[in-house]
């Protein structure tokens, strides 16, 4: 068992949620009524209660859910220190070394910019409709609506000019080598009329880099998201997939594991 976690207690969805903060971030940790072996965990990265049901799911079999606030860096090298410094946190409480991330749209960012630079931490990795590439979201140079607004303030904590982003080559779709030599597997989910993150400018260009690598992906297709999320947002198809892919990759590893 993990130690006791500090911070505010609360309810979610019936199982101890612990908010706490770490390297001055708000974070917090959802505890299983019963931990699995190895003490298996769950990273999310931005938009934690969106498509939650996978989470719940896999509190039920003993996995710990975590999540530490790094909201508008956009997977940047500052948002970086934070996990790390969240990575150290949970990992001395007693919970795996090999995390389970999971990326949530602009979640991608971080995800696939924590596992290159940890391929070793990571046990596997499912994205949500993930942010590929600055250039698709929230630039919007291609087929995309793009966001201005988080366009100007990734500039700003990238510490970039508009040429120096649109030239920028540290993206999930060119930082793939470390990922894809740990051969840690992946699974995404996409709509197939995003209109935010289209796939074809993110996901399917990350999924045909990666298997040239000698990576394993998978996809996950959904025809249509709603039209008032303009294609982003869907009723997820299969939770139970999900929690699967990830309890086959990530339970009993050992806490000690290096």
């Amino acid at each position: 068992m993990a130690e006791q976690w500090p911070g505010k207690k609360s309810d979610w969805h019936g199982y101890e949620r612990f908010d706490f903060s770490i390297d001055d971030r708000p974070a917090y940790v959802v505890v299983p009524q019963q931990a699995a072996a190895g003490n298996p965990w769950v990273w999310r990265a931005r938009f934690p209660g969106f498509h939650a049901e996978a989470d719940l799911l896999l509190l039920k079999r003993g996995f710990h859910v975590a999540y530490i606030n790094t909201d508008n860096m956009f997977g940047s090298e500052r948002a970086m220190k934070h996990w790390d410094k969240f990575y150290d946190a949970l990992t001395e409480k007693g919970l795996s070394r090999k995390v389970a991330l999971e990326g949530v749209s602009r979640g991608g960012l971080f995800v696939y910019g924590w596992a290159s630079r940890h391929p070793e931490r990571v046990a596997c990795i499912y994205a949500d409709t993930p942010v590929c590439d600055i250039k698709s979201w929230p630039k919007g140079a291609g087929a995309g609506v793009g966001s201005q607004g988080s366009w100007d303030v990734l500039l700003k904590e990238y510490g970039l000019n508009n040429e120096e982003a649109l030239k920028y080559d540290r993206n999930p779709i060119d930082i793939l080598a470390p990922i894809a030599e740990a051969k840690i597997p992946v699974l995404h989910i996409v709509s197939l009329n995003d209109q935010v993150v289209p796939p074809q400018e993110n996901t399917f260009i990350l999924a045909e880099r990666y298997r040239k690598l000698g990576g394993e992906i998978e996809i996950m297709e959904v025809q249509e998201g709603t039209e008032k999320s303009q294609g982003h947002h869907f009723t997820h198809p299969n939770p139970q997939k999900v929690a699967d892919f990830i309890e086959q990759y990530t339970a009993n590893k050992s806490s000690t594991e290096k």
